[in-house]
């Protein structure tokens, strides 16, 4: 079996895939052109498609059966970009990865037995369509999942940050800041005691744990105590448990410093938060193997990326894998600029081609190989970790 040459059959079409959604970026939620792209690629290689999909305009989900009894493989497939920067983050050449790896996997799984299925998941960047799958029953029949993201490094999986995010508005009374201060309740004073209160509390937090944010609204002129702020959080950790105690503490310092200034305080949650990734040794060293195969370059097995994802919810409900493959030079971060640009390189799409090959055959070792499968399944039943973070929809008003 010649995979990389199946993928070479359709490297053309993968190629004007990656290109067509760098010159196209759109945000998450508003990948019209993006999702359409890939959904019309899968279609003519005989994917059925559901769009629609968890009730989003630019997710999708596409199936291809082979009507023969066996596991379900899933690839996941992003494409959203970073507002100003475009793809900073490499999500059109990691969705045509994954799409591209659904199509190569279907060539081969009539005479193989199951089904694989492309999860088009929108809006990654800002708590997107994984969340709601992962908290569905759509994953009720499928038996593993996969992603490889673009980086300047080849890795395995690693586990990442659970992250949520907190928006503390706080409401005063205006008065003139120089004739009448008296009069007035100052809602920025409430933001800076909170910032001041936040950052103690850093002392006391976990390593590893992550506290970062901003004042989105801090008043409008400087002689006018402000009656309204608001300021915006993201809280992370490596430990889902950890992270509920860190934003028990957060909505702590957000009451103290209502009550210390007088004013109202109104909590919720702004963007959904991610849960951390749950790593997979046995999983990984499938990954590895078929890797070391294609690529001759250093793969790393790092314990932890410090940076979040929504396949972590993923992770929560079936063996997932979320490795990195190398598409530019070391030391290039994620949301930048470099990044972006990387993925137009031929080097990035010779390791595209290449990982595509090794993740196709990842599926194919699912698919045919029971004893490696309940392995993979037996650690994930012992390693997985009890409970969700649970969304904030409607937080009290202190």
């Amino acid at each position: 079996m010649d995979t990389l040459k199946i993928v070479e059959e359709i490297s053309l079409d993968l190629d004007d895939l990656r290109k067509f959604i760098y010159e196209n970026p759109e945000l998450g939620f508003e990948e019209y052109k993006s999702s359409k792209a890939h959904m019309d690629l899968l279609k003519k290689h005989g994917f059925e498609i559901e769009c629609p999909y968890m009730g989003c305009e630019t997710s999708f989900k596409a199936v291809y059966d082979s009507k023969k009894e066996g596991r379900t493989i899933s690839y996941l497939s992003e494409y959203d970009a970073l507002p100003g920067i475009g793809h900073g983050c490499g999500h059109n050449i990691l969705g045509a990865t994954a799409t591209g790896a659904g199509i190569v996997l279907s060539k081969l799984i009539d005479d193989i037995g199951g089904r694989v299925i492309v999860f088009g998941t929108a809006a990654e960047e800002i708590g997107g369509t994984k969340i709601e799958i992962a908290n569905s029953h759509e994953l009720d029949d499928v038996d593993v999942a996969i992603e490889m993201h673009p980086a300047s490094y080849n890795s395995l999986t690693p586990n990442s940050l659970a992250l949520a995010t907190r928006r503390f508005e706080f409401f005063g009374k205006t008065s003139h800041a120089a004739d009448a201060p008296e009069k007035g309740i100052n809602a920025l004073d409430a933001q800076i005691v909170l910032f001041s209160a936040i950052n103690a509390l850093r002392q006391e937090t976990k390593d590893g744990a992550r506290i970062h944010g901003i004042i989105k609204d801090g008043g409008k002129a400087a002689n006018i105590i402000p009656d309204y702020t608001d300021s915006r959080f993201y809280a992370r950790s490596p430990e889902k448990k950890d992270l509920l105690e860190i934003l028990e503490k957060l909505e702590n310092c957000a009451r103290g410093a209502g009550l210390a200034t007088g004013c109202q305080l109104k909590i919720s949650e702004y963007e959904k938060g991610n849960d951390n990734t749950v790593r997979n040794l046995a999983f990984n060293e499938v990954l590895r193997e078929k890797m070391e195969k294609y690529l001759d370059e250093e793969i790393r097995d790092e314990e932890l990326n410090k940076g979040s994802t929504d396949a972590g919810n993923i992770s929560h409900e079936i063996p997932t894998l979320h490795g990195y493959f190398k598409i530019a030079d070391e030391g290039v971060s994620g949301h930048t600029v470099e990044l972006r640009d990387a993925t137009m390189t031929d080097y990035a799409f010779s390791q595209m081609k290449k990982v595509i090959a090794a993740i196709v055959e990842v599926g194919i070792e699912i698919l045919q190989n029971d004893e490696t499968y309940e392995k993979i399944m037996k650690e994930f039943k012992e390693s997985i970790k009890s409970g969700k973070i649970i969304p904030h929809n409607e937080l009290n008003k202190d």
